[in-house]
């Protein structure tokens, strides 16, 4: 059995709400990026500060964009291009918040493809791919809207 781990480590500092925190990879591929509470709890855009719901919506949409990849290559259609957007829904709930829903939105350049092969092509994907595996269970709904261009 084959097995990859990879690490990211987080430091945070004061209150919920005052305080600020950094998170680093390991690999090096970012390194001291500012979390803060108004970029997770409120619609604040805060240029340069993010929070964990992004890195989950990078890791799904970077996940699935590889798994359908694969899935389109193994099928004889190498995509050109895959872009998709991945919207991690934080919902307030009786104690607490939740991650409730995660939108997937594919647009794919994929010659030699019809559009309800590609949108086929993407539901396995959303299923099979393992982030997608990891966070389906704990999330009301993750939908996906797959067109070409």
């Amino acid at each position: 059995m084959t097995e990859f781990q990879r690490r990211a480590s987080a430091v945070w500092s004061g209150d919920l709400k005052g305080g600020a925190g950094k998170t680093s990879a390991d690999s090096g591929a970012f390194e001291g990026l500012d979390v803060t509470f108004a970029t997770r709890f409120t619609n604040k855009r805060n240029k340069g500060r993010t929070n964990p719901e992004e890195f989950i919506a990078a890791a799904h949409s970077s996940c699935f964009n590889m798994a359908l990849s694969d899935g389109l290559s193994q099928a004889g259609n190498v995509p050109d291009k895959l872009e998709t957007n991945a919207t991690v829904t934080l919902t307030e709930i009786e104690g607490g918040f939740r991650v409730s829903r995660i939108h997937l939105d594919v647009v794919g350049t994929v010659p030699g493809i019809d559009e309800e092969a590609f949108v086929e092509a993407a539901k396995v994907a959303r299923d099979n791919c393992p982030m997608s595996k990891l966070l389906t269970p704990g999330v009301d709904e993750v939908t996906l809207e797959a067109r070409l261009i």
